[in-house]
């Protein structure tokens, strides 16, 4: 069983990542959800909790006055980040480093594998600043499962749909296998404390499983 961390940007494949995201469930993983708030457009929250039945996370930001960083303590729970369907706004963002809702500020804090599977129209694929913008993440080590082509979903044909769920599900399994960069001691969040303490550190227990960070959503979007 996997811990995985679904990021999900707004574009219409995003109908396509909901069966993803209850075919990783049915096999036995955890997907905890990041959605921008595009994708919220396109899909609710609830949608993914319920073939999840895990939390969904769509804001950096809460009310609540013990917030806690969900950025941080969730880069520490997963094991592998999936991105799909990761727009040409998604890649250049992530590309140009830019951290400004739950899933980029999470990416920015991430350091291991992480699956990225385009979806847009075939024109902006083959746009020179996506493509520059995907060389330079495949650079970094992100591992890319390129979209395929056939019929799109503006009517036009070409190259520029999600890879098939099966496909994607191989590129995490092999993104598993790699090892992850060592953590340094004293990394891991303070939300994992139960009594929300703020300011300790435990020495980290890795041959465990992490308790999952709190669900967030209820704070202003950015």
């Amino acid at each position: 069983m996997a811990r995985v961390l679904l990021g999900v940007s707004a574009g219409i494949a995003i109908y396509k990542v909901v069966d993803l995201a209850s075919a990783l469930t049915r096999r036995g993983d955890q997907v905890f959800t990041l959605l921008t708030r595009n994708a919220t457009r396109f899909v609710t929250p609830l949608t993914f909790r319920a073939v999840t039945r895990q939390p969904v996370f769509a804001d950096t930001f809460e009310e609540d006055p013990e917030y806690r960083p969900e950025h941080i303590s969730l880069s520490d729970w997963g094991q592998v980040m999936v991105i799909a369907p990761a727009t040409a706004d998604i890649i250049g963002r992530m590309a140009a480093g830019l951290g400004d809702d739950i899933l980029t500020t999470t990416i920015l804090a991430w350091q291991k594998p992480v699956v990225l599977a385009p979806a847009m129209n075939d024109r902006m694929w083959a746009n020179r600043i996506v493509q520059s913008n995907m060389e330079k993440l495949r650079d970094l080590g992100f591992q890319i499962v390129d979209p395929e082509e056939g019929r799109l979903a503006c009517g036009s044909y070409g190259i520029g749909r999600l890879a098939e769920n099966g496909t994607i599900i191989r590129r995490i399994d092999e993104a598993l296998l790699q090892p992850s960069p060592a953590i340094p001691d004293g990394t891991v969040s303070s939300s994992f404390d139960g009594d929300h303490a703020q300011g300790e550190t435990e020495e980290p227990t890795w041959h465990e499983e992490p308790p999952p960070p709190r669900q967030g959503g209820t704070g202003p979007r950015r």
